[in-house]
């Protein structure tokens, strides 16, 4: 799946991640997000990933966080899913990529759903437009009954 710059968003049926729970592959992981436990789980799995990759301490909070709010909406909205992490890199830099995977109801309206203040619950509307702001380049894609998938990155300049 294209990952595209920062704010885009493609409305259509959500895939699967390709890849089973517990796999590692250079280094690139997959949690399931099945119970609030495995939020905690998610967090640090983020946070030690981020570290690897040779984010600065900002940068892993921004990337933590992003990850934290995403992979809460899977729990809450979706119905659980799983979270694969991918360190990734171009020419001078090293990033890290994030995908979020449910197979909940599907967002009806992206637009709407990335404002701040927006909210489906008892949260402030910052969830999805925070999480998009914090990463580089951020693509959602989902359908009504169909399920999300949240793809987001973030590029460090370090080799």
């Amino acid at each position: 799946m294209p990952v595209l710059p920062h704010g885009d968003v493609n409305a259509g049926p959500a895939a699967s991640p390709g890849r089973s729970t517990g796999t590692e592959k250079d280094g690139d992981e997959t949690y399931e997000i099945r119970t609030a436990e495995d939020l905690l789980v998610v967090r640090h799995a983020v946070r030690a990933a981020t570290q690897r990759a040779g984010f600065g301490l900002v940068d892993q909070t921004r990337i933590v966080t992003a990850a934290s709010e995403l992979a809460r909406n899977a729990y809450v909205h979706g119905g659980g899913g799983t979270l694969a992490i991918e360190h990734v890199r171009r020419t001078g830099q090293r990033g890290l990529r994030l995908s979020v995977t449910d197979q909940g109801p599907g967002i009806a309206d992206v637009d709407r759903a990335l404002t701040d203040g927006y909210t489906t619950g008892a949260g402030l509307g910052h969830g999805l437009g925070g999480a998009r702001r914090l990463m580089d380049e951020f693509q959602v894609d989902t359908a009504p009954g169909q399920g999300t998938v949240v793809v987001a990155l973030r590029w460090s300049a370090r080799t």
